[in-house]
């Protein structure tokens, strides 16, 4: 029987969403490194990607958002430099923005400020699309270990711990690489995290 590769995207993408609905963990790819993640809003998920990952309340998480439209639903208000950011970055983009809201406790940092990007990979896009809310966004490893920008270097603790993981084959586009990361201030104040 031949692949159909978008049938195969749609129906995973409608599993991925369904254990994410359910409260579930999910591994994933996306346009940087693999992804371990769970519905953003989910203050249940968001524990259990911690106690899984062996994470301390310390460290943030990075959300990701289909586009501008579901960003401007997880922050008071957007800086006006963020959409001239995001047009001209040449590679993937996370912007620290003041005042995160509507998300599970421990997404947000103690000063209320929360990470965000708008992915550029069409699985990892359509995910939060058909699930209408943001995913909680680490990277696929125990606290402490090396990120992995395959499937093949990802910890075999965190596969079979997670409820599901997307087929390696989805990956393709990925820079193997974590993002860019800005601090942006209400008033356009800029501070380079991670170059």
């Amino acid at each position: 029987m031949p692949v159909n590769k978008d049938r195969d995207i749609i129906s995973l993408t409608e599993t991925a969403v369904q254990v994410l609905r359910s409260g579930g963990t999910v591994l994933y790819p996306s346009d940087t490194v693999w992804g371990f993640g769970c519905d953003a809003c989910n203050a249940g998920a968001v524990e259990k990607v911690s106690a899984i990952k062996g994470r301390t309340g310390l460290k943030n998480y990075i959300i990701l958002v289909a586009d501008l439209n579901m960003l401007s639903r997880y922050v008071e208000q957007i800086p006006d430099m963020a959409g001239t950011l995001l047009e001209v970055a040449d590679k993937p983009l996370t912007i620290i923005y003041p005042g995160g809201i509507n998300l599970a406790p421990g997404v947000t940092a103690p000063d209320g400020s929360v990470a965000i990007r708008i992915p550029q990979h069409d699985f990892c896009r359509a995910m939060i699309r058909k699930l209408k809310r943001p995913l909680l966004s680490t990277s696929a490893n125990l606290s402490g270990s090396k990120t992995p920008a395959r499937y093949i270097e990802i910890d075999k603790n965190i596969i079979i711990k997670a409820d599901w993981t997307a087929p390696a084959f989805l990956e393709a586009g990925a820079t193997g690489k974590p993002s860019s990361i800005i601090r942006l201030g209400i008033n356009n104040q800029i501070e380079i995290i991670r170059p």
